[in-house]
């Protein structure tokens, strides 16, 4: 089969378990790109996960405050502990998003739909994070019946 997936699935990929816990059992994401421009995808998730009761902490490099929340423009400036790092960047940003996920100690990355770094997914399960790749929480949550 040809294709990003013909080797077959990472062993990382996309847990049912996983993204269930991460949608239902954690408070705190950071979405990185998160502004205040309404026409991005990042918006309307990043209020998707405060419906579903997550705080959600704005990363852009302009550090916009966002539905009230504080931005910040690295994830090294947010305060506190990070459960989920939220990547809405290009794939070719996302590997460098992903080191700083584990550097600050966060708890998973998740790469949104369209979002694929492979080896960057690999060097955060090699240190221990939670990983989703390629998919979107407001996807995902209504699949496993939890939103």
């Amino acid at each position: 089969m040809a294709g990003r997936h013909a080797a077959g699935p990472a062993p990382h990929r996309n847990d049912p378990e996983v993204i269930r816990r991460l949608l239902t059992g954690t408070r705190r994401w950071a979405v990185v790109g998160l502004s205040t421009n309404q026409a991005r995808v990042a918006y309307e998730i990043a209020g998707y996960l405060t419906d579903l009761g997550i705080e959600v902490v704005p990363v852009h490099p302009r550090a916009e405050t966002v539905n009230g929340a504080r931005g910040y423009p690295r994830l090294a400036d947010v305060p506190g502990h990070i459960d989920v790092v939220d990547v809405f960047v290009r794939s070719e940003l996302a590997g460098a998003i992903v080191d700083q996920a584990v550097e600050v100690g966060a708890g998973a990355v998740w790469l949104q739909l369209g979002v694929i770094d492979e080896a960057a997914a690999a060097r955060a399960a090699a240190a221990g994070l939670d990983v989703v790749v390629d998919t979107c929480p407001a996807i995902e949550a209504p699949r496993l019946g939890v939103a």
